[in-house]
């Protein structure tokens, strides 16, 4: 088994979660992982809570498997081993805003000018173009401009935030997305390029069925809790003991919703005969639903559900997800082996499972700030020693 980005070197100046999560993905695919950081401070989530022994248990599972350097990129020292750094690098991520780069000397002009094999990948709030590029922003910031926040919460009530932070994480998985797809060209070119991510493109990106329906309609959709706007049924419902999930995409998963729940020929009934009418009475349906549901317990009807081969499950906190025998499984709860104050800290494993890719269960620890400093410069000297040696010649004979 190997990792695909074996051999591969990452310098990782990001900080807090789009740029980091993205350095994750590519650490789980095999690439090293040097992560620069701010001398005395480090990345912004070394100080986010929750906390053990005095260290970040978020940073942690944000920078598992990285190796942390200290460099002040205002410092000639520094410049200089960074300078070095960069003549190995294949791979350079960063999320500051535009022009920080550019004022330190290390923007992509400069960089592609000196090093052309290697990759800039940068992910900000809203690209390096456009009239806002200049603007901060944090997750909540683009999930409002984005429209996501618009479409999110109960009808007539307040828009609310996606509880994870998915302008930040969706950011992160585009540029990783982007870092491969140019990794895969400069196999093909021998020359590196720019993949520049926005964290308000990735919102737009993922409303595949809100942009569709305006687009359509010429009416920008609203919230609809937990129902799917032109889906029915295919929202939450009560049982006996709380709410369930019911998700019946067509009309043969309706008929056999009908029957598991002891609804009969509903399905045969004008008003629920297709999905279009069903969206039309979907009030009338949920209430016909619920009648029945409420006589039993969650348990029940999942089962029966399930059963007949139509997709349902339980609404699970996030400790039962991390104890669910599938997630389990499939090995998405790992280890991270020396997580804070030197103790084993569960987290989130790989999605990404391939035939020939490792898959561990114990992860290597985050690195203390400037841990690694003198492992970073050891290797450092490898490679450089390894391109100053001779190649020895062929002999004719």
């Amino acid at each position: 088994m190997t990792y695909p980005l074996d051999g591969i070197t990452v310098l990782d100046l990001t900080h807090v979660l789009a740029g980091p999560y993205c350095a994750n993905q590519l650490a789980d695919l095999g690439a090293r992982i040097i992560k620069v950081e701010r001398p005395g401070l480090g990345d912004d989530t070394r100080h986010f809570p929750p906390f053990v022994d005095g260290e970040s248990a978020y940073f942690a599972t944000l920078n598992r498997g990285k190796q942390s350097i200290a460099l002040d990129l205002r410092a000639a020292p520094d410049r200089a081993i960074f300078d070095r750094l960069l003549a190995h690098a294949d791979v350079l991520i960063e999320n500051n805003r535009p022009g920080v780069m550019e004022r330190l000397g290390y923007g992509w002009e400069a960089l592609h000018a000196r090093h052309p094999r290697l990759i800039y990948g940068a992910v900000s709030g809203f690209g390096h173009s456009g009239p806002d590029s200049l603007k901060p922003a944090y997750d909540m910031v683009v999930q409002a401009r984005g429209g996501v926040m618009s479409i999110t919460g109960e009808r007539d009530r307040d828009p609310v935030r996606v509880g994870a932070s998915i302008g930040d994480i969706v950011a992160g998985m585009f540029l990783t997305q982007g870092v491969l797809a140019a990794l895969l060209a400069r196999a093909q070119t021998g020359v590196g390029q720019k993949v520049d991510v926005a964290m308000l493109d990735s919102q737009l990106a993922i409303l595949e069925h809100a942009v569709a329906l305006t687009a359509v309609t010429g009416r920008a959709p609203g919230p609809n809790g937990a129902r799917h706007p032109t889906i029915t049924p295919f929202e939450t419902y009560r049982a006996e003991d709380g709410l369930f999930v019911l998700a019946a995409g067509n009309d043969a998963l309706f008929a056999r919703a009908c029957m598991a729940l002891g609804l009969g020929p509903l399905d045969q009934d004008p008003r629920f005969a297709s999905n279009a009418a069903r969206c039309e009475n979907v009030k009338t349906l949920k209430g016909l639903i619920e009648a029945v549901t409420l006589e039993r317990p969650r348990a029940h009807w999942i089962a029966a559900l399930e059963a007949a081969g139509v997709p349902t499950g339980a609404i699970q906190n996030v400790a039962e997800v991390m104890a669910d025998p599938q997630i389990r499984a499939r090995n998405m709860v790992v280890t991270i082996e020396k997580g804070p104050g030197g103790r084993p800290l569960p987290c989130s494993g790989n999605p990404i499972k391939m035939s020939d890719l490792p898959d561990p269960s114990v992860l290597p620890a985050a690195p203390k700030l400037d841990g690694d400093r003198q492992a970073v410069l050891d290797w450092l000297e490898e490679a450089e020693a390894a391109v100053a040696a001779p190649v020895p010649r062929r002999s004719r004979g």
